[in-house]
């Protein structure tokens, strides 16, 4: 690939992933200043010719997300104003996509917000991974790639061979997720968490649907947030008589007593991809292995710029 042709630029939320794709496409990241002002205003620069070139910016607009979010948009727009020929918007995390919809009385879209803070920055496409809720692609006006984690994580556990295995959704919005990755997954049965959520980061599991009676469950979900849901899950299956319980999740979130709870949890592993950074603490519990996606993102970047199909990506 030419690097004067294609050029790959990151903020401060998730760099070494930046980096890999860099890596497994032999390039170097793009070279610029990004500092903040004593008030915390961003202080930006960009020390690449970009003149008629194809840019890419990865940054997932993970916690804090506002800060990251507006790192985004500022890159976009200075490469806009530099006269990049192309801007595509590399999000491996879409932060706000839980905020699709008006579910109650005076609620703000964000996510709909977001994808037109984006547009006018002056991204002329984007790329995501596993968004929450997958018509946010229609909040856009440009084009869209939207990518799966779940090729990495089927070319993980496939190869384990694992013994009476359930695949189970978390609850019922996300059984389309689960029974895609069961269907890899040599048809592996499939069962379903019922639960109720009271308020924001906080569920109740009712039921599960489905028999676990001596299966090794693996819970398939898009993201780990405080893990409330998946401990909570983690419990109802053991205790309707699951062997043991795996977790895969593409998003970990990770916040508040998330990592404690897993530490503490009876689940076995949670699996995630590497789309938000693990903290230290997260790193360092025993539970949580992260997957690379750079190949995967990094595959779909050169297919864009190289103008070919990306279709065997979705799988």
């Amino acid at each position: 690939m030419n690097p004067d042709r294609i050029k790959i630029f990151t903020g401060t939320a998730n760099p070494s992933l930046a980096e890999e794709i860099c890596q497994q496409l032999g390039l170097e990241l793009g070279l610029m200043k990004l500092r903040r002002f004593s008030d915390g205003e961003i202080n930006l620069q960009i020390f690449e010719n970009v003149r008629g070139a194809d840019c890419f910016v990865v940054q997932p607009t993970c916690a804090p997300g506002d800060s990251h979010l507006m790192e985004l948009l500022e890159i976009i727009y200075t490469l806009r104003l530099s006269s990049a020929e192309r801007i595509t918007a590399v999000l491996p995390y879409y932060g706000y996509g839980r905020q699709d919809r008006k579910d109650k009385p005076r609620v703000p879209i964000s996510a709909k917000l977001v994808a037109s803070l984006i547009e006018t920055a002056g991204a002329d496409r984007v790329m995501t991974l596993d968004l929450h809720a997958a018509q946010i692609q229609g909040f856009f006006d440009k084009p869209v790639d939207h990518l799966f984690f779940r090729p990495v994580a089927i070319d993980y556990f496939k190869p384990r061979h694992v013994s009476d295995l359930t695949v189970v959704s978390p609850d019922a919005g996300g059984v389309e997720r689960a029974r895609s990755i069961a269907k890899r997954l040599n048809d592996a049965p499939l069962a379903i968490i019922d639960k109720r959520r009271e308020q924001a980061n906080v569920a109740e599991v009712m039921n599960v649907i489905g028999d676990v009676q001596g299966q090794n469950c693996l819970i398939v979900d898009d993201i780990i947030d405080t893990a409330g849901t998946l401990v909570k899950g983690t419990e109802a299956l053991l205790e309707h008589g699951a062997a043991s319980v795996t977790a895969c999740a593409t998003h970990a979130v990770l916040s508040g007593p998330a990592v404690e709870r897993i530490r503490e949890s009876g689940i076995k592993e949670v699996v995630v991809s590497n789309s938000i950074p693990l903290s230290k603490e997260a790193k360092a519990c025993g539970k949580i292995r992260a997957l690379s996606v750079a190949p995967l993102l990094a595959r779909a970047v050169q297919s864009i710029h190289e103008e070919t199909s990306i279709s065997a990506l979705f799988l």
